[in-house]
């Protein structure tokens, strides 16, 4: 149990870094090497002392990264679009969809590449907007910032403590 819970780790800055396993985050907090922000997982005990386990700790240093471009992918498109199909606003099983069809020179690009759910895709299949006469929810327009860290879809509303300590567009991208 404790070298499976999800811990957010953050910068000295407060900015989010990474989820580690709670055995990880323990020994940086014990080795002094982070600070513990939020509790709720729990404790530990040993034969001298007990520990709480952390939820969110802030490392005592900063890490510094480079700042890279979110790279085009069917999970950064689901996570652009909030995991919802951008045709019927529905969740689920999603799949890609260039609103401008490939074979009718649509380029691959964050502006063409939406989440579509299987059934809008197979409605839409290779007809433009106008053609199948669907529309978008939103337009597809490329990520701006840096996304060098997200948070994958399994931990999305994993831990109300977590919220105070990530962006909003995490946990309501409708």
């Amino acid at each position: 149990m404790l070298s499976n819970s999800p811990v957010l780790v953050l910068n000295q800055s407060y900015e989010p870094l990474n989820i580690c396993p709670a055995k990880r985050a323990l020994a940086l907090v014990i080795s002094g090497k982070a600070e513990m922000l939020e509790n709720g997982l729990g404790s530990v005990c040993t034969s001298a002392e007990s520990y709480t386990i952390p939820s969110v700790i802030k490392l005592e240093y900063i890490i510094r990264r480079p700042r890279v471009e979110r790279k085009l992918s069917r999970v950064s498109v689901f996570h652009r679009d909030g995991y919802v199909c951008q045709y019927c606003g529905q969740e689920g099983q999603l799949t890609i969809d260039h609103v401008v069809p490939r074979f009718r020179g649509g380029p691959h690009t964050w502006d063409n590449v939406v989440a579509c759910c299987i059934p809008c895709n197979r409605k839409k299949a290779d007809l433009s907007l106008e053609q199948s006469g669907m529309k978008l929810k939103r337009p597809p327009v490329k990520p701006r910032g840096n996304y060098g860290f997200f948070i994958p879809q399994r931990y999305l509303n994993q831990s109300e403590q977590w919220r105070k300590y990530l962006p909003s567009y995490v946990f309501s991208q409708s």
